[in-house]
């Protein structure tokens, strides 16, 4: 997860009073139509900033970048939160998966694409000083995203250097609009208007053209000329001595500017050019001067070179021409400014911001107080999952200072670990065995408390390690030492490695020893507050319990859990999850409106109360009511959109969504098709727990083959049995029921399904059942529960209605069908206007109508609330 963002780099700057008007490049910056990008490249002071913030766009996503964005995260981070407020649910989803798991940007990235796609209005990206975040892997997901540009969506990239961006190819295509230095230098006429008309110097046509030639229109340049020339008798000996190129033109100016100020003034500009960002407290802080707020909008009224970054005048920054120049004085006067770097990652420090903090310490030279901070600040962030914001500082201290503090040295561990980094692990754990077998007053660490967690903590990454390397034995080995050398009180570590034993044993098909592991987890990670981390044990228990058949317990996990998550707004993340858990249990007892009123409650939280397998989930979850509905078709697509959004994680994939799906094509009727997915599957393979929902599966294709299904459905039948997995084992004696004809076996299916209500198990296999059903029912007339299950099974299939008959104030039209159906593919919308044979701009129009009759807001909910409603019923 990236870290805290820095609101006011989203904030579009101010157009300030009295610019000088530009039609000229104003039409430049109009032109969009083919145009993908318009690239806004020139040295500093040129303008750049106040040209794009005056850029005459509706809909704006603005980021100012800097160089601490040149880390993946944290620039598409920006990015997508930027694209997300101008256009609301375009990368809703996106930001969760981006930070949630190791997914490649470019998957990513198409999910917003299709979403930009179908927008009826456009959205323009601003990437303001794009060259300080500029870097090979910033530039390979900035090339999938011009090549795969929506017409909605226009990029301007403002920049002191062209980016590694292919723009000959845009050029070729006339896909590129370019604004160099040459178009930015005032020209003659524009030189007048800002002198004379905006400063109101009065110059005449002679000083005019002198000024213009000699700073060859650089708008900086004119600024600082400006400021010099404030209150001069002398202006014309001024002017006829200005001479020399940019640079000296820029120090002569600044000096100039620096001599004239009082030296409070002077003093105050000097110092805090050494932080980026300026608010009255930090100056005060920097300067160890009172009057900050006061000073910075007298710079303000001044127009001397400070940029308001919010509409509140609290924060502000330098121009970036001017703070350069700042800076070179600074150390040309002081040599050393590291002081001044200390103060201001102390004020940091006290105002929360451990980022900032650790950056000023790391300028300052001081290492040791940036290691101090990085410490402290892990167990925060660990617990916020900002595992990405301590690996960014991995690069920041060197690895003999890391290693001499076992406690940071654990947290990188983490770090690493969470983002999948699995290289050097064991080495770095070796090097922190080693340092805490020598003396304990020769280690390095903040926090001593922390060391004793450490023993547990080094089996706990060795546990995971193991499980990754396949070698559940070992993590359960591991796991176990763990919890023998956790410390009283350390319910992070002991729940980690409970985890971690549980998930072994789940793999391994002991649900037993899982439950018990992973109850233990739950119950620790609630000690200290990780309630997110609770609802995702919670999901785990409640599939283990639904496994062997326990749906009461499972649904009382699901409320205890929702309970627990509260009624926070926005809603806790893993909330969405716990309602989709409840809607599997009322499609157990065949309750549908339960089942999709459920599934309602759960979209309605939106993305961000939701974990990263939420997603594939939900859309498995949806395809199981269609398909109860009749909808074969309606389901069959939405399976094949789950596995399009599927995320994994360290869970054994006991039910596979290409194993569901492979039953679906079974109802349907399409058995060569459901073949072709066994064919790695055979009735001689040794049965695991890991694979069992597959040979189930494999069973029915027999069944629906009329092939000898007998032999192994009894093998999985005593497996199941065994291992006391009897949500399955049900199922089992169901399919031997309906492959042998025996009553005794539906009997016994139906005996241990009673007391958790199970319906659909039944119900689901159609006539062929109901005839044993009703065979059962004659030898026992008075068993209510059977003529419960016998009634729902002869029930016909409640199916969708049409979608001109759902309960909407307006109506969908025939077209937006045809539209609607589209959107629930990987089309984007040039692709849908193609296959409609009609115009994007037709196509956008009637996405702006289905958006607004189904009361979304983005592609994605829109086919979400379809599916719902039972829209896209074929």
């Amino acid at each position: 997860m990236a870290g805290p963002l820095v609101e006011t780099k989203l904030y579009r700057p101010r157009i300030r009073q009295g610019l000088v008007a530009r039609p000229r490049l104003d039409d430049r910056l109009r032109r969009k139509d083919g145009v993908g990008l318009t690239l806004v490249s020139a040295p500093a002071g040129f303008g750049k900033t106040t040209l794009v913030s005056s850029w005459p766009a509706e809909r704006v996503a603005w980021v100012s970048l800097e160089e601490s964005d040149q880390d993946p995260l944290t620039f598409w981070t920006y990015v997508l939160t930027a694209l997300e407020r101008a256009a609301p649910g375009v990368a809703e989803g996106a930001l969760v998966v981006l930070q949630s798991s190791p997914t490649p940007i470019e998957t990513i990235l198409a999910g917003v694409l299709n979403e930009l796609s179908v927008l009826p209005d456009d959205v323009d990206l601003v990437l303001d000083d794009y060259h300080l975040a500029d870097s090979v892997e910033i530039s390979r997901g900035m090339t999938y995203l011009l090549d795969h540009l929506p017409p909605q969506l226009h990029l301007l990239i403002s920049t002191r250097a062209d980016p590694a961006l292919p723009l000959a190819r845009l050029r070729a295509r006339g896909e590129l609009v370019e604004i160099r230095a040459a178009d930015l230098r005032f020209t003659v006429d524009e030189v007048s208007s800002y002198l004379n008309g905006v400063t109101g110097l009065g110059l005449d046509a002679t000083a005019i053209a002198t000024l213009e030639e000699r700073t060859e229109g650089w708008i900086a340049a004119l600024g600082l000329a400006a400021l010099s020339l404030q209150g001069r008798s002398d202006a014309a000996g001024f002017i006829d001595g200005f001479a020399g190129d940019d640079r000296y033109v820029v120090d002569y100016l600044v000096e100039e500017v620096l001599d004239r100020q009082p030296e409070n003034v002077r003093r105050f500009l000097l110092e805090t050019s050494a932080v980026d960002r300026l608010t009255g407290p930090l100056c005060d802080a920097v300067t160890g001067q009172p009057g900050g707020k006061a000073m910075l909008e007298s710079l303000e009224r001044q127009n001397l070179f400070v940029v308001p970054l919010d509409d509140h005048r609290r924060w502000y920054r330098y121009h970036h021409l001017f703070a350069d120049v700042l800076r070179a004085h600074l150390l040309a006067e002081r040599g050393d400014v590291a002081e001044l770097h200390r103060r201001a990652s102390r004020w940091y420090a006290d105002s929360g911001d451990t980022v900032a903090a650790v950056r000023h310490a790391v300028a300052a030279g001081d290492l040791d107080r940036a290691a101090d901070l990085v410490e402290l600040a892990v167990p925060g962030l660990r617990r916020e999952r900002q595992e990405a914001t301590i690996r960014r500082w991995l690069d920041d201290l060197p690895d003999e200072l890391v290693r001499r503090r076992p406690v940071l040295a654990i947290g990188f561990v983490g770090a690493l670990m969470a983002s999948n980094d699995f290289d050097g692990i064991e080495d770095r754990l070796d090097d922190v065995e080693r340092q805490l077998a020598g003396p304990a007053d020769a280690l390095v660490v903040v926090d001593r408390g922390e060391v004793e967690r450490l023993p547990g903590a080094i089996e706990t990454y060795r546990a995971a390690l193991a499980l990754v390397a396949g070698d559940p034995a070992g993590t359960i080995e591991h796991a176990g030492l763990a919890l023998q050398r956790a410390v009283d009180g350390d319910h992070l570590t002991t729940s980690a490695a409970s985890a971690l034993s549980g998930l072994a044993s789940w793999a391994g098909g002991d649900l037993e020893a899982a439950h018990r592991g992973y109850s233990a987890a739950a119950q620790g990670l609630e000690r200290i507050g990780h309630i997110s981390d609770v609802l995702g044990c919670t999901i785990t228990l409640a599939d283990l319990e639904i496994t062997r058949g326990r749906l009461r317990q499972a649904q009382t996990m699901f409320e205890r859990a929702l309970e627990l998550a509260g009624h926070e707004s926005p809603a806790l993340r893993g909330t969405a999850d716990m309602y989709v858990g409840l809607s599997r249990l009322a499609w157990e007892r065949s309750d549908l409106d339960a089942a999709g009123d459920y599934l309602r409650r759960s979209e309605n939280l939106g993305a961000k109360a939701e974990l990263p397998q939420n997603p594939y989930r939900w859309r498995v979850a949806m395809a199981r009511i269609r398909e109860a509905e009749g909808d074969l078709d309606s389901a069959l697509d939405l399976l094949d959109a789950a596995l399009r959004v599927y995320v994994g994680d360290f869970s054994p994939d006991v039910r596979p969504i290409a194993a569901v799906r492979a039953r679906l094509l079974v109802a349907r009727g399409e058995v060569s098709a459901a073949e072709d997915w066994a064919q790695d599957l055979s009735v001689d393979d040794e049965l695991s727990y890991l694979r069992e929902y597959e040979h189930v599966t494999l069973a029915r294709i027999l069944l629906a083959r009329h092939g000898d299904a007998v032999p192994l459905l009894e093998r999985l039948r005593a497996a199941t049995e065994a291992g006391g997995r009897i949500g399955t084992l049900i199922e089992v004696l169901v399919l031997q029921a309906l492959a042998t004809r025996d009553p005794a076996a539906l009997e016994r299916a139906l005996t241990l399904a009673e007391p958790e209500g199970y319906v659909r198990v039944f119900i689901a296999e159609g006539q062929p059942l109901v005839a044993l059903l009703a065979t059962l029912h004659r030898r026992r007339p008075d068993w209510g529960y059977l003529r419960k299950v016998l009634e729902a099974a002869r029930r016909p299939a409640r199916v969708s209605k049409p979608a001109v008959e759902q309960d909407l104030v307006d109506p969908l039209s025939d077209r937006e069908i045809d539209v609607l159906r589209l959107l629930a593919s990987e089309l984007d919308g040039p692709s849908i206007a193609r296959e409609l044979v009609v115009s994007l701009n037709t196509v956008r129009t009637h996405t702006k109508h289905i958006y607004t009759k189904l009361d979304v807001n983005n592609r994605r909910a829109a086919v979400r609330r379809a599916h719902q409603l039972g829209l896209l019923t074929r």
